[in-house]
């Protein structure tokens, strides 16, 4: 047992497991645990992206100065090669881990879509400088961390409920004695703080399973022909200094092309260095050991990738001319009333080309407020945060949305900062509010406006009722310069349906 630890094969699968294991740890600690404060750095996983860090400093037209741990990864790529991918990716780690249990249609020497992945940088790269950000939509850790925050944790936690209530309430008492501190370990290490409930969770999962499905036509399919950080990667790994080689010892028995999970290896046995993940299977499994990773002392000429010189112009063509037509849509000239960002997001240009749509916000979010948009800020804005005040409010004592932003399109503020931070503006649909069109006495918003003077007052009105009497009614009305948009009217207003006060990005 020890003797596997030390081989290089062990080392690595302990590194998988360890970078997961850290993963998942900075995930469930993305939460609220009682005070205003993320003690970790949670979002350090999106911050170490250099592919997220390049889209996002594009979008801006500046360097993003929190996505510099990136520039590590960088500088140990073009050291070691595109180890990132075999030995820290969490995303790498799941399709190793359902990978080895299915037999895939391809061989592993099949590189016919390969070059996919390059053309979808450079077309990504150009996108996001002329106005389309869309890394976020392609970006592993993106997809993961999202489909963890909008539907894989939120199942977790509402089975783990469902469960433990039914055996409470219907077990017998010795049950009890061993689900009851079950229940209590899981609230205090892997449960959220509370149930939330998502907008496009089922879409984020679908896409989730969409890469695990690849893994049935190609091992490792989506990093070896799909993921744009893995291009990335792969261009800079072309000038690493450690080396993939073997010597004249090789007897060309194949078992390291048939190994190899990235397709590695060609039919002269040479390993190319932009593909190789230093998984170090082949390094294993070779019967005369003559594969080996070294840093040559011979400067070798970086290999060029075979791309098609049209088409990776069509690329960079298309991600320059494609957000051109975005200015004649109509909400190029009136923007969406109804999208509400959270508090401290830049605006909205910056906003969505800096978001790279990890959920992570939505996640930390108490009041459950902060949903993934659809259509409502257009085809760049999917699955950025927006407020849905009927389902939840922002909490007045809350700054942790910007505290876990990894890449600051949520400002992170202080308290004082963001209790007077307008994010929108409340009006009453006067058909709808009991007291307006009905004269039944109502007062549930006024009770639950945070601002120390109210937003929220009273004026009184003489109305007939039902049974055509004169009653005089206390009638709701919005102080514009007091309110700042949390939503908690709307969310406590007690009328069936759609709320009688609405939240909307007026004033804002």
């Amino acid at each position: 047992m020890y003797k596997q630890l030390l081989r290089l094969t062990g080392i690595r699968r302990l590194s998988q497991f360890f970078c997961f294991t850290v993963f998942i740890f900075l995930f469930i600690k993305t939460d609220y645990s009682g005070k205003d404060e993320i003690e970790y750095a949670v979002n350090l996983l999106f911050r170490i992206d250099p592919f997220l860090a390049a889209c996002s400093s594009l979008a801006a037209k500046t360097f993003v100065v929190l996505m510099w741990p990136a520039l590590i990864t960088i500088f140990l790529t073009l050291i070691f090669g595109r180890f990132f991918c075999g030995w820290i990716c969490p995303m790498g780690a799941l399709l190793d881990l359902v990978g080895g249990k299915i037999s895939p249609r391809l061989q592993n020497t099949t590189r016919t879509y390969r070059n996919i992945k390059y053309y979808l940088l450079f077309f990504l790269l150009a996108a996001s400088f002329s106005g389309l950000p869309a890394a976020g939509y392609f970006d592993p850790f993106s997809i993961l961390v999202r489909s963890l925050v909008l539907s894989i944790h939120p199942t977790i936690n509402d089975t783990a409920v469902s469960f433990f209530t039914f055996t409470y309430h219907n077990g017998p008492e010795w049950l009890q004695f061993f689900t009851e501190p079950i229940y209590s370990l899981l609230q205090a290490s892997i449960l959220p703080f509370k149930q939330s409930y998502y907008d496009l969770s089922i879409l984020s999962l679908i896409l989730l399973g969409f890469i695990f499905s690849l893994e049935l036509f190609q091992r490792r399919f989506f990093c070896r022909s799909v993921c744009p950080l893995g291009a990335l990667l792969a261009l800079l790994s072309k000038y690493s200094l450690l080396k993939g080689l073997s010597n004249k010892k090789c007897k060309r028995c194949k078992s390291c092309q048939t190994v190899c999970r990235m397709g590695a290896i060609d039919e002269e046995k040479k390993i190319s260095p932009a593909d190789c993940n230093l998984c170090m299977d082949c390094f294993e499994i070779c019967p005369g050991k003559s594969i080996s990773f070294q840093f040559p002392s011979q400067n070798t000429v970086p290999s060029r990738p075979n791309l098609s010189r049209r088409s990776l112009l069509g690329s960079l063509a298309g991600g320059a001319i494609l957000p051109l037509f975005f200015n004649s849509r109509s909400m190029a000239k009136i923007p969406n009333p109804m999208l509400v960002r959270p508090p401290g997001a830049v605006m909205e240009k910056s906003f969505v080309g800096l978001c790279v749509r990890c959920g992570e916000c939505m996640k930390v979010c108490i009041g459950n407020a902060l949903q993934p948009a659809f259509l409502e800020g257009g085809l760049e804005g999917i699955f950025t945060p927006r407020l849905n005040a009927r389902i939840g409010y922002c909490e007045f004592n809350c700054t942790l949305c910007g505290q876990v932003c990894p890449t600051g399109a949520i400002k992170q503020l202080n308290l004082p900062e963001k209790q007077i931070f307008k994010i929108g503006h409340a009006t009453f649909d006067k058909n709808r509010c009991l007291p307006h069109a009905k004269a039944i006495p109502c007062i549930v918003c006024e009770e639950h406006c945070p601002t120390p003077d109210k937003a929220i007052k009273f004026r009184v009105g003489t109305m007939l009722n039902d049974k055509e009497e004169k009653i005089t009614v206390k009638q709701p009305y919005i102080v514009d310069s007091l309110c700042i948009g949390c939503g908690i009217c709307e969310t406590k207003c007690p009328v069936p349906g759609e709320s009688a006060v609405r939240v909307s990005s007026a004033g804002e």
